[in-house]
């Protein structure tokens, strides 16, 4: 009976290492934070898709969103480039990454862009969410519905930064859509995201998308991170007419995930070098990512993989003990990342959820997280309406 019952476990297992020593299936594919998608900007075609419509934690990510609804505002003429906005104290008291920005001061929108995309700065995201949405609480209910519009079905925004917080859960499809959405509707904008640099109060901040000055045809956009979600990596570029959107969630590192998503991009600019085969068509896409897999099954280039409950390596020793025929186990990972590291990535964002994730309220402000017949304001000054009223002015337009 134990041996029956031992049989299926044994199978999944077995038919694990096939996949991973195949190439078919990368090891990382089975990491409990990992997530990752590539598509073909001009054509919306899928190369590659791993766990890409799993919940995970945008962590940082989640500025591109921000940046879309500052982006829509200055379309609108409802905000200029120059103009200040004011730093409120709850602004001035987000966690790292940060301006420092003192309460009572003032930023440009220009300036802030600059801090979002390349500093990733957390202070300056809850200044524009409270500019445009008077509260970020009301701020994160907007994005949730505009990113909705967007066709992002499974994202849900409760803050403006990505600051750790359960609800708020993105997929990397979703990702990849507002990404493709960003380059699309505000291609004017997008330059930002090329900028290598910020200066600030004499201090100059590097972006940390380091992808921008080591891959050919990289130009965008956006670096995350949280102990939570890992290392995240929203990337786009462009080769010979041909532009790719890659996302990955979940790294165990910044280096690892540099590493992981710039041989996504290398394998998908590689499927357009393959002839195509009218008798078998996607046969190029199989080829140029079945080499990346086989090329790069480090398993440090995503969070930890796990098949079972058990990280793979263990379960791969254990099953090499009676199984000497099957493959040797996976590299082990490096331990994890500590916050050093992150630390002089810029990245890390030293606030735990706490009490607050069970919370339906933050700021005093009455409105519910969830956005469901809520009230709403944007921007600040314009009298308040309802969600539906907002969705019937957003297709007006």
């Amino acid at each position: 009976m134990k041996q029956r019952a031992l049989a299926p476990v044994l199978r999944t297992l077995a038919f694990a290492a096939m996949l991973v020593t195949t190439g078919l299936f990368a090891p990382a594919a089975f990491a409990e934070k990992y997530a990752s998608i590539v598509i073909d900007a001009d054509t919306h075609e899928v190369l590659h898709a791993r766990n890409a419509d799993d919940a995970r934690y945008p962590a940082s990510l989640t500025k591109v969103m921000t940046l879309y609804m500052l982006f829509d505002a200055l379309e609108a003429g409802e905000v200029t480039l120059d103009e200040r906005l004011m730093v409120s104290r709850f602004a001035a008291s987000q966690a790292p990454s940060n301006l420092k920005l003192s309460p009572n001061s003032s930023i440009t929108v220009s300036d802030a862009i600059g801090a979002l995309v390349t500093k990733s700065a957390n202070d300056v995201a809850v200044v524009v969410a409270e500019r445009l949405g008077r509260t970020e609480t009301r701020f994160a209910q907007l994005m949730t519905i505009k990113a909705q519009s967007l066709g992002l079905e499974n994202t849900r925004f409760v803050n403006a930064s990505g600051l750790p917080d359960s609800r708020q859960v993105s997929t990397a499809r979703d990702l990849a859509i507002l990404a493709e959405a960003m380059f699309d509707n505000h291609g004017e904008f997008y330059h930002y995201f090329s900028k290598p640099r910020f200066s600030w109060a004499g201090k100059t901040h590097k972006n940390h998308n380091e992808l921008l000055e080591t891959v050919d045809g990289v130009d965008g956009i956006k670096t995350g991170y949280t102990r939570a979600s890992g290392f995240n990596l929203m990337t786009s570029a462009e080769r010979d007419g041909h532009r790719i959107i890659a996302i990955m969630l979940g790294g165990s590192t910044s280096k690892s995930r540099n590493a992981h998503v710039a041989a996504l991009v290398e394998a998908a600019f590689h499927t357009y070098e393959i002839p195509d085969d009218p008798a078998d068509p996607g046969r190029n896409i199989e080829m140029a990512f079945s080499a990346f897999g086989s090329a790069a099954p480090d398993p440090n280039a995503a969070a930890e993989p796990m098949i079972n409950g058990q990280r793979l390596s263990v379960a791969n020793a254990a099953r090499a003990i009676k199984f000497k025929a099957l493959p040797a186990p996976a590299p082990a990972l490096a331990p994890n990342t500590d916050d050093k590291e992150a630390e002089e990535a810029g990245e890390i964002l030293v606030a735990d959820a706490g009490p607050i994730a069970d919370q339906e309220f933050e700021q005093g402000d009455a409105t519910p997280t969830s956005f469901e017949g809520a009230t709403v304001v944007i921007p600040a000054g314009r009298p308040a309406f309802s969600v539906s009223e907002y969705e019937a002015r957003q297709s007006a337009q």
